[in-house]
């Protein structure tokens, strides 16, 4: 069909506006390049002198460092005290129950042996109610001086609570552990004291349980205290 008349919009003018926005844009973008690489690098320096450790810096780490030390050795020392018998310088449960579980670990991993020994300081409580703490004190430090000259310095000796010890022995047999602790009894039972005047001894029980391949240290020291209290009554029927 022919137009009838009707004009038609030219498109022509649109083109070149268009592209000569473009290269406004363009080059707005090339002016602006140089201002970001300055605001970039100016960020960085910033960055880097926040950064920085102050000159004055050294000094405070220095000390921060003593301090940091002094205070580990602090924890240490507290840690320390916490397994130790503050009165015969020892293990205390705590600290001997530590001690059996990492050596019933090495017993399992590297198929060794050891024995537990219990042993329990026979009539501290009279000597404690006949002549004072101090006296029984005296008694439990002869207790722990005779048995540590008795045992090697790869064994443990702890003090479980009151009267009441206990030994960790190692490769020893069950027949060797039992001699072991039938002399500890004999040596303690030789200990004599004087207080006020009179002559008095204290003596000992023990008993023995094997730290074998399949031993538990909440089991073992229950087999050992059960051993212990039997030999203590059998002690008592002799006398």
């Amino acid at each position: 069909m022919k137009n009838l008349g009707m004009p038609m919009k030219k498109k022509t003018r649109a083109t070149p506006l268009r592209g000569a926005k473009r290269r406004k844009a363009g080059l707005a973008e090339r002016k602006a390049l140089p201002q970001r690489t300055r605001l970039a690098k100016k960020a960085a320096s910033v960055s880097r002198k926040s950064t920085a450790p102050a000159p004055d810096a050294k000094p405070t780490i220095r000390r921060l460092k003593v301090e940091l030390a002094q205070a580990l050795a602090r924890i240490e020392e507290l840690q320390a005290s916490a397994d130790t018998d503050f009165l015969l310088d020892i293990p205390n449960r705590r600290g001997f129950e530590r001690e059996l579980n990492r050596s019933i670990a090495y017993i399992k991993r590297y198929h060794a042996s050891g024995a537990l020994i219990v042993l329990d300081v026979d009539r501290l409580k009279p000597i404690n109610d006949a002549f004072g703490h101090a006296a029984g004190d005296q008694v439990l430090k002869a207790v722990v001086a005779t048995v540590s000259g008795q045992i090697r310095s790869s064994d443990v000796l702890g003090r479980l609570g009151g009267d009441e010890f206990a030994l960790l022995l190692w490769n020893l047999s069950e027949t060797d552990a039992k001699a072991k602790a039938a002399s500890l009894e004999e040596a303690i039972d030789r200990l004599t004291f004087v207080f006020r005047g009179r002559t008095v001894t204290a003596g000992a029980s023990a008993g023995v349980a094997i730290l074998g391949p399949h031993a538990e240290a909440g089991r073992a020291l229950e087999e050992a205290d059960s051993a212990m209290y039997m030999r203590k009554a059998q002690r008592r029927h002799e006398t």
